[in-house]
């Protein structure tokens, strides 16, 4: 049997940011929209120099770009990255979609049956 291919990189780079459960809580709540640092801090109950750090980690992967407040540029927005977040997903539907389930019986099972034998099943 062949080996199946692996994952494009965008979709495993993707999978070991949000791997991270504050990583992924912050990714999660900057996906309803524009938000500050400070915000996420609140929401979720941690310092605000804990979400800089995972910010900052999902800005340097692209899945995040900050912007300046228009009003005032000591404060700095932070968002989801519409087009980085395409590719991730594109990525990672190209391997797992269900489209992708295949139909193949175990190699030991063809053979038995082309024997003639009846093979029980080890599961």
């Amino acid at each position: 049997m062949s080996q199946p291919p692996d994952v494009a990189p965008a979709g495993t780079d993707f999978l070991k940011l949000v791997a991270d459960p504050t990583r992924r809580r912050i990714f999660l709540l900057l996906m309803r929209g524009e938000t500050c640092n400070c915000e996420v801090a609140a929401a979720l109950d941690l310092p605000e120099n804990l979400v800089s750090h995972h910010i900052r980690k999902l800005r340097e992967a692209g899945l995040v770009e900050e912007h300046p407040d228009p009003l005032d540029a000591r404060w700095v927005h932070f968002t989801v990255s519409a087009m980085a977040l395409t590719t991730a997903w594109r990525a990672l539907s190209a391997a797992f979609g269900p489209d992708r389930l295949g139909s193949r019986q175990p190699a030991c099972r063809v053979r038995a049956r082309r024997q003639g034998r009846v093979v029980a099943s080890r599961v």
